[in-house]
């Protein structure tokens, strides 16, 4: 059971940073996850006084806040539009509604959980985040930082759109993904980010530019393969690393070909 001792809701995003110097403090976001922990916190930090819990359109980003919830995600015709509608599969599945009306955006970036749907497929977008300490960083760097004492205030997308397919694979519908996938074309390369490893998510990238080559099923096989080759995969209850790779293979395949039909090739 989760204990929290001292429960604060500062009105400013300098009190929140502040009070979150200390190690014994702890942001709270959706509680999604955290709920279910055994821990005790001494001060649980709520955000919800700061309006983060917007999303902002600029004529060349999406400004989204940390407290924006999946749902608010799932539900943004913008965000869709813009991702051939990969972010609303990425959260599709997580859970329920109900849940998805709590867990937010950035609690699941943050946390960059080896199951996170999200990191997954916003890895895949030219995505940045917007640290309160550290200013903005892409998200690519993000990944690798070390867990400190800054906040997440927002996530950043720019509004290029480009072809991008999100698939995962679950045991059963509304559980944590075996492998998520997420491949894209992006500054004119073909991308795979792969989540669930069950490690936290990678990017791949096509710098043997095997998708330039005349596209055919045999192509989409040989960069899937390529995709396997530079990651790479673990077991646990869910699945075997041996079965992670070779269901990795089939999903960066099949999205692959997704892509090329909806470019019309």
């Amino acid at each position: 059971m989760l204990k929290i001792k001292n429960y604060v809701m500062p009105g400013t995003i300098e009190e929140a940073y502040e009070l979150n110097q200390k190690k014994s403090a702890r942001i709270l976001a959706g509680c999604g996850w955290i709920r279910m922990s055994d821990a005790t916190v001494q001060t649980a930090i709520d955000l919800s006084r700061l309006g983060l819990d917007k999303i902002e359109e600029t004529e060349e980003e999406y400004i989204i806040g940390a407290m924006v919830t999946l749902r608010q995600l799932e539900c943004h015709k913008g965000l869709n539009d813009l991702t051939k509608g990969a972010v609303r599969e990425s959260v599709r599945h997580i859970v329920g509604t109900q849940f998805r009306n709590c867990a937010t955006l950035g609690g699941s970036i943050f946390g960059r959980f080896g199951f996170s749907d999200l990191c997954t497929c916003f890895l895949a977008m030219h995505t940045e985040v917007k640290l309160y300490n550290a200013g903005r960083v892409s998200l690519e760097t993000f990944m690798t930082m070390k867990k400190n004492t800054d906040i997440l205030t927002h996530i950043i997308v720019k509004k290029i759109e480009e072809p991008m397919i999100y698939l995962s694979q679950r045991n059963t519908a509304t559980d944590f993904p075996v492998i998520a996938c997420c491949v894209a074309k992006r500054d004119g390369k073909f991308i795979a980010s792969i989540g669930a490893r069950p490690k936290q998510a990678k990017l791949v990238v096509d710098e043997e530019g095997i998708m330039k080559t005349a596209v055919s099923e045999e192509v989409c096989q040989k960069f899937a393969e390529y995709v396997a080759h530079n990651l790479d995969f673990g077991t646990n209850m869910r699945g075997t690393a041996k079965y992670r790779e070779y269901i990795t293979k089939v999903l960066v395949k099949r999205a692959c070909q997704e892509i090329l039909e909806m470019e019309g090739k």
